[in-house]
């Protein structure tokens, strides 16, 4: 069993995907699209990808505004979240994501990326942040 995280952006989808211990997360790939609302080509992949590390649920960031409220991009979070579920029979579990990107590009400049370069993997690493973030959540249940 895996999981597989999402970081759902207006032209990418950063892509994680768990250990099969569910201790770690990994970024594989930045899923880009040339149109904001082309969205049949990015799911194809995303179904590619399950298959292929035989993912059984989905953790999607849920970009929420820092005082809790629900923006227009977390509205289209929510929007791609129903169109997982009916394309994959997948469950997708929708993850606060506030601070995931500042926290990527922090990580990023912390291991000496040039700022050029940051934007190519912000994506992938702000879904490793999501996926890891609730992996540590589910180990804490675990432990309890």
């Amino acid at each position: 069993m895996r999981i597989m995280g999402l970081d759902f952006g207006s032209k990418t989808v950063g892509v994680a995907i768990s250990d099969p211990l569910l201790i770690t997360a990994q970024g594989i790939e930045i899923v880009r699209r040339k149109d904001e609302n082309k969205l049949r080509q990015t799911l194809a992949r995303i179904e590619e990808l399950i298959v292929e590390y035989e993912v059984d649920r989905i953790v999607l960031g849920f970009p929420k505004n820092m005082n809790d409220t629900l923006g227009e991009r977390a509205e289209l979070s929510l929007e791609f979240k129903d169109k997982l579920e009916r394309r994959t029979g997948l469950p997708v579990v929708m993850w606060d994501e506030r601070l995931t990107t500042v926290a990527a590009d922090r990580a990023m400049m912390e291991a000496g990326i040039r700022r050029e370069h940051r934007k190519e993997h912000v994506d992938k690493i702000a879904a490793i942040f999501i996926l890891q973030g609730y992996l540590d959540y589910l180990a804490s249940k675990e432990n309890e």
